[in-house]
């Protein structure tokens, strides 16, 4: 197993690698410094003094790649390229581009919890209803149940995210007055900004997952092993949980494998029409505000947590089924 991590990690770097590079080659072949100060500043009717003082004071003076003014390796390390691309590696995120300029890493740090409290519950909720709806469908299989049932997950398949929150919204925050429609804060109100929006984010995954999660118990339904519990004289419930659950979850660790960076990452839909303060709204401000740096930050974030979570999957398909071996 040490050797195919190993080999993974490499695999790894050198995908980050190459995400990295062009993030940072198609940002600034798109704009130039002095494009990003105008945008930031206010148009085209700024003045070159104005344009110089706002790359002085985010370090887009230099040159892009090689500086001849220094010496020895500060004619590579001096560049924006090191600065705002190579940096990154070492988690040195720098400045953001905006008007207020505020350091990205303590952005992170700060809105990461958010995004945290969100995503987390979000994702135990996700993995718990639409693996249970899965099996009451597959127990319940070729009946009536199942028929209505995978329309009920079609249908919700459809349906945009978007539309969950405006009805959510609508209903349970302007009608009902359950739920504020937007808004974060701490302690134990926390709750009441929190549950809208877990309950609906799981809402708009469960028509997917739970007809992906049907499919692959009534696959495993069907073989020989089933059988074989059942001429042992198990019942339907203890074969479903014991055994075909147990043996389906390779593919629910790659779904949920899926879903990890968001825990991290934020919600960019629901963060910004739930008035969240995490990474996902953070995300959606940069690209409004065209603060390229914060974007490319989350980027390589999104880029490393990616990375993780399929090493992290791998790892766990050794745990849940030792017929699974990493060479």
């Amino acid at each position: 197993m040490g050797a195919y991590l190993v080999r993974r990690v490499l695999y790894g770097v050198l995908v980050l690698l190459g995400v990295n590079l062009f993030t940072f080659f198609l940002f600034f072949t798109v704009n130039t410094p002095d494009d990003m100060a105008r945008l930031n500043i206010g148009g085209k009717r700024v003045s070159q003094d104005q344009i110089q003082k706002w790359k002085a004071e985010r370090g887009y003076d230099k040159p892009l790649y090689f500086n001849e003014k220094e010496q020895g390796s500060a004619k590579f390390t001096e560049t924006i390229f090191w600065e705002r691309s190579v940096s990154l590696f070492a988690l040195k995120f720098g400045r953001a581009d905006g008007e207020a300029g505020g350091d990205i890493s303590h952005e992170i740090k700060t809105r990461m919890v958010a995004s945290f409290l969100l995503a987390l519950p979000t994702l135990i909720l996700t993995v718990l209803v639409t693996v249970s709806f899965a099996l009451l469908l597959t127990f319940f299989r070729n009946t009536v149940v199942d028929f209505w049932g995978v329309v009920l997950c079609v249908a919700m398949l459809s349906i945009s995210a978007l539309f969950y929150i405006i009805v959510g919204q609508f209903f349970f925050s302007k009608l009902m007055k359950l739920f504020p429609i937007s808004g974060f804060s701490t302690g134990i109100d926390l709750l009441k900004f929190l549950v809208l929006p877990v309950i609906l984010s799981m809402l708009a995954r469960l028509g997917g997952d739970a007809r992906l999660n049907r499919a692959m118990f009534l696959e495993e339904i069907s073989r020989d092993y089933v059988r074989t519990a059942r001429a042992k004289g198990l019942s339907e419930i203890t074969v479903l949980f014991k055994h075909v659950l147990k043996n389906a979850l390779i593919p629910i660790i790659t779904n949920i494998g899926a879903y990890l960076p968001y825990v991290f990452m934020g919600s960019l839909v629901f963060e910004s029409f739930f008035g969240i303060p995490g990474l996902g709204s953070y995300v959606i401000d940069a690209i409004g505000g065209q603060d390229f740096a914060i974007v490319r930050t989350m980027v390589f974030i999104g880029s490393v947590l990616y990375i993780t979570s399929y090493i992290l999957i791998d790892i766990l398909y050794t745990v849940v089924d030792p017929r699974v071996r990493l060479a």
